[in-house]
């Protein structure tokens, strides 16, 4: 059972807390009729007045409506407080913030905003913005925006982008962007975009987006793209794309597509394509897709349909029920469909030849019994 006194205390607690809500309503109301009624102080302020047109100093912001001028504080705001608007100059020592900062943000620690900042910020450790970056944003460990990044911005670590990048953006060892990336972007390790990067991209690693890629891309290690990738890019190791790759592309050891590789390629050794393969494409060992159009040159040379000129020393092939049209030179040359054109190898091959063949066995399957296998030259005699 609760007896009396129980009672008596219980009812002083309730009676403590009422009264302890009611001062902090009080407070609040305090608080925001004197920002209603906070005039503009001018030339220059000294403590935490919420609008400033001149100078303001302040130990840690709260509560910051706007300043027209400069903006001096020592910490960052009060419980995170990143509010109101500075125009001109944040100034922290070490450490400033703000809602939103447009002209010059300087932190020997750290220049900050919730929300953008727009003009010239530099940190000693960093730059950062909930919203978007636009200007010359420079940051001895790294500079980031929540949104998009615009301008040039640098960082000794890195720079980031939940948005996009379009300007000029310098990581030490990474510079990436949840969007696209418009411009130049280099990493010290590597580069790398969720969506499209248009320009160049240079990462000493890799560099890579989800989307295509169409520039100038170099990658240390490789140049990947999930969509096209397209004009100059080398990869130390290689270059790949889920789309098409094309313009001058060379790959350390490969050069892959899903879809087509075409013009000037070039692979330590090999080139791939999931469809076709069109241009001139050089390769230390072999060379393959379902068509090639064009001049090819790889120890082994194979595909589906060939129209142009291969240079295979060791083999040239196509598939069963094949098509060969141009100008073979391997050591064997194995037709398995139809040829219109010369091979010339050692050992020659072809289920139906229009054309001739030079080499020391020639074989032409469709040929007469005394005229199927031939030293030196075979010419078609398909019907």
């Amino acid at each position: 059972m609760i007896s009396t006194r129980h009672t008596g205390v219980l009812a002083g607690l309730i009676l403590l807390s009422a009264g302890a809500l009611g001062a902090q309503d009080r407070e609040e109301e305090v608080r925001e009729q004197r920002l209603r009624g906070a005039p503009v102080r001018h030339i220059i302020s000294i403590g935490n007045h919420p609008r400033v047109d001149g100078i303001r100093l302040n130990y840690r912001d709260w509560d910051l409506e706007k300043v027209r001028g400069v903006n001096v504080t020592i910490w960052r705001p009060y419980e995170d407080d990143f509010s109101g608007t500075v125009i001109g100059a944040a100034i922290g020592l070490p450490m400033t913030a703000a809602e939103d900062i447009r002209g010059v943000g300087i932190g020997l620690f750290g220049v900050g905003a919730s929300n953008n900042m727009r003009g010239v910020n530099i940190g000693g450790v960093g730059v950062g913005a909930g919203g978007s970056l636009r200007g010359i944003s420079i940051g001895l460990v790294g500079a980031g925006a929540g949104n998009e990044v615009r301008g040039l911005a640098a960082g000794g670590v890195g720079v980031g982008a939940g948005g996009s990048v379009t300007g000029i953006v310098f990581g030490g060892i990474g510079a990436g962007a949840g969007g696209s990336v418009r411009g130049a972007a280099v990493g010290g390790i590597g580069v790398g975009a969720g969506g499209d990067v248009t320009g160049l991209m240079i990462g000493g690693i890799g560099a890579g987006a989800g989307g295509s890629v169409r520039g100038i891309s170099f990658g240390g290690v490789g140049v990947a793209g999930g969509g096209s990738i397209c004009c100059i890019q080398v990869g130390g190791v290689g270059v790949g794309s889920g789309g098409r790759v094309s313009g001058l592309t060379v790959g350390g050891i490969g050069v892959g597509a899903g879809s087509r590789v075409t013009g000037i390629t070039i692979a330590g050794i090999g080139v791939g394509a999931g469809g076709t393969i069109k241009g001139i494409t050089v390769a230390g060992l072999g060379v393959g897709a379902p068509r090639i159009e064009g001049g090819v040159a790889g120890l082994l040379v194979g595909a589906e349909e060939v129209t142009g000129v291969v240079i295979a020393p060791i083999l040239f092939r196509t598939e069963y029920g094949g098509q060969f049209t141009g100008v073979s030179v391997s050591a064997v040359n194995a037709v398995r469909g139809a040829q219109k054109g010369i091979s010339i190898g050692i050992v020659n091959y072809t289920e139906r030849l229009f054309g001739i063949q030079l080499g020391v066995v020639n074989v032409v399957r469709d040929n007469p019994a005394p005229f199927r296998v031939l030293p030196i030259v075979n010419a078609g005699r398909s019907r």
